[in-house]
């Protein structure tokens, strides 16, 4: 294999496929990226047996080949390369090393054969639609921060994406919960993705998704089997492992009788909690929020520290109430909202609260109060 390439297209690409690469491997070839020359193009693939992710590069190919050379390693290379420059990549003729030259520059990587490196073979899929960028980021956006991080129910390690009829509308929807907070964001379903399957997609495939649907105007090909996703963004291609568990009833958790209302300003009302919880301890993060007419008091208590209270101007004109809650989960779910007003809707001290955004209703958060 021989092939030139600009240094910023490769750095581009290898930004995409080296982070599903992890840092520490007890299979060696997992820790390589393999490289394709064909054509017009150079192939990369890098995979974790669970993701792979595979992106064409433009490339003046000399010699056709491939191999795999470690993929941290040759990404750190290139990053530290001048900008502008052409990169030469080429083969030994036992392949057992391939040179990375650039300029001055002049490196030797140890290679492995490309036979041994695995392939993430996808079988067929059921359902194949097409997605804007922009959709599928703010599903990812609105939900991802509420998806759990313990490993015992591994079901809630990811986002539960499916359709659902709402309001005679057919929606594609994402959920996901951690048991203390829930959120879930809906878009119009885009034609072909009726009766899909329920999937749970894993935290780390939802990561680099983030990363990957960066450009708004892009359009990504998502096709859908039980076990697997492939999405498609222009030469980036993503084929992901699903999560193999049943999403819970999330429906049974949303409340549908929380008749008290307040509305406060997002901004000044994160700034505030924001302020308070500076005193909290790391442990019991718990902060008061006492209503009374039009307004609400915000008080956090630490027996090592001291205390701290702030007052907001809210619209509320029911009950006095106390009700507490953690001050992190407060600020995840107010820097999902895209309105000038948040919307809490609430019961009493012992029961989930929902709030919601002014700006559309293609969004909702449950929280769960805590003891305070």
């Amino acid at each position: 294999m021989r092939i030139t390439i600009e240094r910023s297209n490769l750095l581009k690409s290898l930004n995409h496929v080296h982070r599903v690469v992890e840092r520490r491997n007890t299979i060696p070839i997992l820790s390589n990226v393999l490289l394709k020359a064909d054509g017009q193009n150079l192939d990369m693939k890098a995979t974790d047996l669970d993701l792979e992710i595979t992106e064409a590069t433009p490339a003046s190919v000399e010699q056709a080949g491939a191999t795999t050379v470690p993929a941290h390693l040759l990404y750190d290379i290139v990053r530290k390369l001048s900008d502008g420059s052409e990169v030469l990549l080429a083969t030994s003729t036992d392949g057992g090393s391939m040179t990375v030259q650039s300029g001055r520059s002049k490196f030797s990587l140890q290679c492995l054969p490309e036979s041994d490196f695995p392939d993430l073979t996808a079988g067929t899929f059921t359902h194949s639609f097409k997605l804007k960028a922009t959709d599928l980021k703010m599903l990812i956006d609105r939900t991802q921060f509420a998806i759990s991080t313990e490993e015992t129910r591994y079901y809630l390690n990811g986002i539960f994406f499916h359709t659902i009829e709402s309001n005679g509308e057919l929606k594609l929807r994402a959920v996901a919960t951690d048991g203390h907070r829930l959120a879930r964001a809906d878009v119009d379903a885009p034609s072909g993705s009726e009766g899909m399957p329920g999937i749970i997609i894993p935290r780390k495939t939802v990561g680099e998704l983030q990363k990957l649907v960066d450009n708004p105007e892009a359009i990504v090909t998502v096709e859908v089997s039980d076990a697997k996703i492939r999405m498609t963004i222009g030469s980036i291609v993503l084929t992901s492992k699903l999560i193999d568990g049943t999403f819970p009833d999330y429906q049974r958790v949303i409340p549908t009788g929380n008749d008290k209302e307040m509305r406060v300003d997002c901004t000044s009302f994160a700034q505030a909690v924001d302020r308070v919880s500076t005193i909290s301890s790391e442990r019991g993060r718990a902060v008061k929020l006492a209503l009374s007419d039009g307004q609400l008091m915000l008080t956090v208590n630490n027996p090592d520290s001291g205390s701290a209270t702030e007052e907001v101007a809210v619209g509320y004109d029911t009950d006095a109430m106390e009700i507490g809650f953690n001050a992190k989960y407060l600020l995840d779910i107010t820097a999902q909202l895209s309105g000038e007003e948040a919307i809490f809707l609430l019961a009493d001290a012992g029961s989930p609260t929902l709030i919601r955004d002014t700006a559309g209703d293609d969004a909702l958060y449950v929280l769960m109060p805590m003891r305070v």
